[in-house]
């Protein structure tokens, strides 16, 4: 079955012929604001004035179809970048979705969640108490996001991408896992941490080419990890106590596998948290750059919050032995006890203190003005669409996707969303 999605390039032409003109098709809101501002809103004008009527200020709704009609449509670059978006969004849905079903608060807002699997709930609630009711508020963020993307791209008359046909990925078989097809893989996770310290650092990897940033947890840089049960044997020997889990007791294993989602969230999180920006530079109208500035703040919360979480983990060192597992080692240290700040600031990004959550100013434009707290990377080549889908391909997100249509349609998606360039 073909990808239900219109690529800005395949149907739409190249991207420099595309973006030359806007989207002809508006919404018919749109082109009645537009009869409005200009033949409609003048004869009611000229009447106001021939009845010595000169109204001081616009009635609410006229204000807000004015301050609307000032954009600029929008154009094929537009939505090149809403559906990569979208699309990203349904990975990061599915991710969630499975951490949701055997961490997260069991409820009924969050779809197709269960009783959840206690014992792996409790092993994340030594990173912090309130780990199951931030897992399952970051799930259903993530699934109003690809929700709302998906239905404003219809409202204008543009297909949104679906995915559903490359839902192949297995389950976990743990208790409290859903037996349905996935789009990602959470049980041979490569992890990059390097954000840890790219964030305590004065250096910044679009202005500082070349620059280092140190690991955090250097072994889960390397290896297959899982986040998440792969089976009641992950769980097996730890013994849970329902009823006060400051009782309970947790293999090395369980609070490996914990401690790896923890960094996991953040890792997600952080880029999210890049993308939003990055392609917000290059979109033309207003609403759609409204909707960016919108959500990728939210992802930036989403990151502040798991990157705190995750400092808490304790120090072991565990490998990955038994049924299913990798033979991958992971040591987890305390990183509380970390290197801090110092004076000067080191420029080899080795800066790893715990509580150092806020982004430490850095370099940014020229070397004239001086560091500012932002957020780093926002270029294209680091942190654009493409930089986005590839580094989850190497976090080992799909290992088992057999469909090359699925990386077909997201290089896609991302090319044609990172080709958008802003038209006024």
């Amino acid at each position: 079955m073909k990808v239900n999605e219109v690529s800005a390039t395949d149907s739409l032409g190249t991207p420099a012929e595309s973006e030359k003109t806007a989207l002809p098709r508006q919404p018919r809101s749109m082109r009645r604001r537009a009869f409005l501002k200009t033949g409609g809103l003048a004869a009611a004008s000229v009447a106001a004035i021939g009845a010595g009527i000169l109204p001081t200020r616009m009635s609410a709704q006229a204000l807000s179809d004015a301050r609307r009609n000032d954009r600029a449509p929008i154009t094929r670059g537009d939505i090149a970048v809403l559906k990569f978006l979208q699309a990203l969004e349904q990975v990061e849905a599915d991710l969630w979705q499975q951490y949701s079903e055997l961490g997260g608060t069991q409820d009924s807002e969050v779809s197709g969640v269960g009783a959840g699997n206690p014992a792996y709930a409790q092993a994340l609630q030594l990173l912090d108490g309130d780990m199951p009711q931030y897992i399952h508020d970051n799930t259903d963020d993530e699934i109003s996001h690809a929700r709302f993307l998906g239905n404003f791209l219809e409202s204008i008359g543009e297909s949104a991408p679906n995915l559903e046909e490359f839902k192949q990925l297995p389950s976990s078989t743990a208790d409290g896992a859903r037996q349905v097809g996935r789009l990602t893989n959470l049980t041979q996770l490569t992890v990059d941490t390097s954000f840890w310290s790219r964030y305590r650092s004065i250096t910044n990897p679009d202005f500082d080419p070349g620059a280092p940033f140190a690991q955090a947890v250097p072994s889960l840089n390397s290896g297959l990890h899982t986040a998440i049960p792969r089976s009641n044997d992950d769980t097996a020997g730890s013994v849970i106590n329902l009823q006060d889990p400051t009782k309970s007791t947790f293999t090395d294993k369980l609070k490996a596998i914990a401690f790896t989602a923890g960094f996991h969230f953040a890792f997600i999180e952080q880029g999210g948290t890049s993308l939003y920006p990055a392609l917000a530079q290059n979109v033309t109208n207003l609403e759609v750059l409204r909707i960016l500035l919108s959500i990728g703040p939210a992802e930036t919360m989403h990151f502040q919050t798991w990157q705190d979480k995750a400092g808490n983990a304790l120090p072991l060192t565990d490998v990955d032995n038994g049924p299913g597992g990798t033979g991958a080692s992971v040591t987890f240290t305390t990183l509380a006890n970390a290197q801090g700040e110092t004076d000067p600031e080191s420029l080899k990004g080795d800066t790893l203190q715990a509580n150092l959550i806020m982004p430490e100013p850095t370099h940014f434009l020229s070397k004239d003005l001086p560091p500012v707290a932002i957020i780093r990377p926002t270029s294209d080549q680091l942190g654009g669409a493409v930089a986005s889908f590839k580094s989850f391909m190497d976090d080992g997100l799909f290992i088992g996707q057999k469909n090359p249509e699925f990386f077909r349609t997201m290089f896609r998606l991302a090319r044609d969303a990172d080709a958008a360039r802003r038209q006024i």
